[in-house]
């Protein structure tokens, strides 16, 4: 039986062959060109396109079984069976029967790769069969000597002996195999192919080699399951198709103008989390079945691209274009079908590409990629294309979400992984350095929690790159007051207690961080941790605190900048005076005004009842604290910004000059200027000038309570002292012009101090007298003036020790006579008081011709005190000579005078007195003198026992005994003799 006509379409060839020697040649070598070239090792790939082009005739699910059966190959498949078009085809070069859309064969000529292995095959159907022989070819023309016959141009009808398709199927290819086929090699290799084939080739659903079965599962998702005796693996495709235009099939060939139909499908295998997986190397592109043209992309394309008649190559032109460029779009859709974490496996690495095609795809696909949006972002995780996109640094999942809304374009956190570090770098998405990062957030207003995560997470990039530190120096700040600075340097970083302190007073240029922003992070970039010590030392509290009362006059409100001070000195625990500045802080008044704290005195101090009345007018130098405020803090604090609860003690350290605001200090300064140093420490109390003359003890016992001013009143020289012992007020008088009652050898020259409730150690330390002193120009004034009272009843004795110590300060420059206004009347030998103008200081003993109540004092050739009195000396108002006459006499000679001196066990003085009977100088009597001589001196003395006692003494005291002059004057019996 011959169903398909075979006997016509071989003699047909045969004519042909008959007609054309070289017709014979040409099918011999294309045929030979077919099997040792584009389909010498296709031969499971042409049975398996052939048995899924069938099942999509059939419109069924394609089977292919392949065997070994007595030495012969056999390959057995459903769908449609053999038909005489088929038949042709297969008798044929370059004539296929296909024409459904989604078959693969194109050119008719793929059932040549079964020369591979034999030189007989034979295709048995359910419709019938035929068969192709090299050696009855070769019998059908007996005059060739070519060693190599075509096979399959000549086609026999099957010997009806021939064995029916197995049960099950429709077709089966029976190959019987040459002598030089390793069948289990043969095996092998086509058991390689089989899972490939099922996955390029959807028409089919199994294939089984000998014993071995794949079988294929689709899923509606796109998954595809290939199952076979080593597992199940799992595809995950994008298929799509169309049609190709008239320009674009113009440049096929007739068969493939018959079908311009396209598909193409991406498939990347997936490991068992379902996640894409590596590819075997040396992927090719598919067309549907693998070619020549070698891939590196990570995914496999099958694609019905026009390609040579071999199958190997792909035809170049605008059908390969179009189908390459939806290639190139397909796979964006198949980058978006994974989950979102796997899409940046699909990136293409850089690098050569393998071929051309390669090449084109790989562009498509960048490009597609860069173009479209696939990216998940931060923000709300819809897709973004890479253009444009950004990604942070390092994978920090709370910086992603800080940054979220501050920087467009930001993928999301986990993008940043290193594991999409070379995906997205082949797309050119731009990473986020920490300087961008700054600059992302700069202007931002957010809550300072916020801040404090976005700082957690910027110090994890710090850590994962020591370098960045130095690019986060602008990091903006939120500070408790609202505001947001840029750069933590100089930040101050209280406890969130000393913060809340601060957050409702604006202080200009203070920084403080607000209590949930902060993070060690603020910290390594210059922030400073810091107390409420540190606080008070930021120039900032300074100057808004010296600022304080012109605003508060200006309308501003004063609590909330002094309660915030208030808080900050009860927590550093600062005592009074520590801090000087603290004063200018504006507190109010109990008359509602705002003034300097310093300047207020709380309601309930003792200093109250010492000040004068006046003093806390409106228009006074002090007021009263609000007496709610007052209630409202410790008195402890209060003092410590200034506030008096007592005198005030300003103490510092190596002071320059009167810059305290001391009552009278520029006239301490003055009367201390003396001294060789200015003193180390000065210690002064405030306010002392305006303490109630009444008042003055009580104020001097509240002074005393406080140890810094008891101890500094111990220092005479020092500011209260000297201050109190001459402003002080006791009983209408300053201390200075008091004597202790005990101190009587001062009686007459001061009144003892009335009895004030003060102890006599304090008393002596504010100046009341114990003894004489003239310690200073005013000193000595007011001792002149005293001298000078008439009222004053002043012992003679008293006022020689007044003159004494007044010359003798003088003398030791202790001050200067000219500092001294002298006094109108002295006080004389007699007790009494005279004219200045009247008196004289006898400076020489043999000129006492005045009478006592004009002399003030007998001084030995020492003109100070005539200075300091401005009271003429002796020797300056009498010039006159002794009058001529007397006997110059040896005094070992007068027998008075040897006796005398022998008395006191004292030699008799050499030289010689020029004695008279009655001895005078100009118009006055003296009983003795001593005139200058070129030699020195001539002693003079009247014959009378005064005149002779006195000049004994006075040479006696110069040249002799400097002690016989008082003893002659004491012994009663020297005296005796002399007389």
């Amino acid at each position: 039986m011959d169903p398909f006509g075979t006997a016509s379409l071989r003699e047909s060839v045969l004519v042909a062959w008959r007609e054309s020697p070289t017709r014979f040649r040409e099918d011999a070598n294309t045929e030979e060109d077919l099997k040792l070239g584009g389909y010498r090792d296709r031969l499971l790939v042409e049975l398996a396109q052939n048995a899924a082009d069938a099942a999509i005739l059939a419109q069924q699910p394609g089977r292919l079984k392949i065997s070994l059966v007595d030495n012969e190959l056999r390959a057995a498949n459903t769908g449609a069976p053999l038909d005489a078009s088929g038949v042709a085809g297969l008798a044929s070069l370059r004539a296929s029967a296909k024409r459904a859309g989604d078959q693969v064969g194109r050119f008719g000529v793929g059932f040549a790769a079964v020369l591979a292995v034999t030189d007989a095959p034979r295709v048995v159907s359910t419709s019938g069969g035929v068969a192709f022989s090299a050696e009855r070819t070769r019998a059908e023309v007996p005059g060739e000597t070519r060693p190599e016959v075509p096979v399959l141009r000549l086609i026999w009808p099957v010997d009806d002996a021939e064995p029916p398709v197995p049960q099950g199927f429709d077709t089966e290819v029976r190959l019987p195999l040459r002598a030089d086929i390793d069948q289990d090699l043969l095996l092998a290799d086509l058991t390689g192919q089989a899972a490939d084939l099922l996955l390029a080739l959807p028409g089919l659903r199994s294939i089984s080699v000998g014993q071995r079965e794949w079988s294929r599962g689709d899923e509606a998702d796109g998954r595809v399951t290939l199952r076979g005796p080593d597992g199940a693996t799992e595809w995950l495709t994008r298929r799509s198709s169309g049609r190709l235009s008239g320009a674009e099939v113009d440049e096929l060939g007739v068969e493939a103008r018959e079908r311009p139909e396209w598909s193409v499908c991406w498939a990347i295998p997936l490991d068992a989390d379902g996640a894409p997986t590596s590819l075997p190397d040396h992927e090719v592109l598919c067309a549907p079945t693998p070619t020549d043209e070698r891939l590196s992309l990570p995914a496999r394309l099958f694609a019905t691209l026009p390609v040579e008649s071999t199958r190997r190559r792909l035809l170049p032109g605008k059908a390969s274009d179009s189908v390459l460029a939806a290639a190139g779009r397909e796979f964006v859709e198949l980058v978006r079908s994974l989950p979102m974490r796997q899409r940046t496996a699909l990136v293409p690495e850089p690098g050569f590409p393998l071929s051309e095609v390669d090449g084109r795809l790989r562009d498509a696909i960048t490009a597609g990629l860069t173009e479209n949006a696939w990216l998940p972002t931060e923000l709300d995780g819809r897709d973004r294309s890479p253009a444009g996109a950004v990604v942070l640094d390092v994978p920090d999942e709370a910086l992603g979400e800080s940054l979220a809304q501050a920087q467009d374009g930001l993928l999301a956190w986990w993008l940043a992984e290193p594991v999409h570090a070379r995906a997205l770098a082949t797309l050119g998405v731009r990473r986020l350095r920490p300087v961008d990062l700054v600059e992302a957030v700069a202007g931002l207003r957010r809550e300072p929690s916020w801040w404090a995560g976005l700082y957690a997470a910027l110090d994890r990039v710090a850590a994962a790159d020591p370098d960045a530190i130095g690019e986060f120096g602008a990091l903006p700040v939120p500070l408790v007051d609202g505001r947001t600075v840029l750069g933590p340097r100089d930040v101050l970083l209280p406890s969130a207690h000393l913060a809340d302190q601060l957050s409702e007073v604006d202080i200009v240029g203070l920084r403080v961080a607000h209590p949930d922003a902060v993070h060690p992070l603020l910290e390594r970039l210059g922030a400073r941790p810091a107390d409420a010590v540190d606080l008070l030392a930021a120039p900032a509290i300074r100057e808004a605190v010296e600022a304080s009362l012109a605003d508060a006059r200006a309308g501003a409100d004063p609590i909330e900048l002094a309660t915030a001070v208030l808080n900050l000195v009860d927590a550093a625990r600062i005592d009074a005076g520590e801090l000087p500045w603290l004063g200018a802080l504006a507190l109010p008044g109990h008359t509602g005004e705002p003034r300097r704290a310093d300047e207020l005195v709380l309601p309930d101090s003792p200093l109250r009842e010492v000040l004068a009345a006046e003093v806390f007018e409106a228009d006074g130098p002090l007021g009263i604290l609000d007496t709610d405020l007052a209630a409202d803090w410790p008195a402890e604090v209060l003092a410590a910004v200034g506030v008096l609860r007592g005198f005030v003690v300003v103490r510092q350290e190596d002071p320059s000059g009167p810059d305290h605001e001391l009552a009278d200090e520029a006239d301490w300064w003055d009367w201390i200027e003396g001294d060789l140093h200015p003193p180390a420490t000065l210690v002064g109390v405030r306010d002392l000038d305006l303490v109630d003359d009444d008042a003055w003890p009580a104020a001097i016992r509240l002074l005393a309570a406080d140890p810094d001013v008891r101890r500094a009143l111990a220092d005479p020289r020092g500011y209260p002292a000297w201050w109190l012992g001459r402003f002080a007020v006791l009983d209408g008088r300053p201390p200075v012009d008091w004597r202790l009652a005990g101190a009587e050898e001062l009686t007459g020259l001061y009144d003892p101090v009335p009895e004030l409730g003060l102890d006599a150690d304090l008393l002596r330390l504010l100046g009341v007298r114990t003894e004489l002193a003239a310690d200073d120009a005013p000193d000595a004034t007011d001792l002149l003036d005293r001298l000078g009272d008439p009222d004053r009843e002043i012992p003679g004795g008293l006022a020689v020790r007044v003159h004494a110590e007044l010359a003798e300060a003088v003398a030791t420059q202790r001050f200067s006579a000219e500092d001294v206004e002298p006094p109108e009347r002295v006080r004389v030998l007699t007790g009494a008081t005279a004219a200045a103008e009247d008196a004289v200081i006898l400076d020489r003993p043999w000129l006492f011709v005045f009478g006592e109540d004009r002399i003030v004092a007998a001084v030995d050739g020492d003109d100070n005190l005539a200075e300091l009195l401005n009271v003429s000396l002796a020797s300056e108002l009498i010039t006159d000579a002794p009058d001529p006459g007397g006997d110059a006499v040896a005094w070992a000679e007068l027998g008075a005078v040897r006796l005398a001196c022998e008395l006191l066990d004292s030699p008799a003085p050499e030289g010689t007195v020029v004695v008279h009977d009655e001895l005078t100088v100009g118009p006055h009597r003296v009983s003795w003198w001593v005139e200058p001589d070129a030699d020195g001196e001539v002693v003079h003395a009247e014959d009378t026992p005064d005149g002779l006692a006195r000049a004994l003494a006075w040479v006696a005291d110069r040249w002799a005994d400097r002690h016989l002059f008082a003893a002659l004057l004491e012994d009663p019996t020297a005296a005796t003799l002399l007389r």
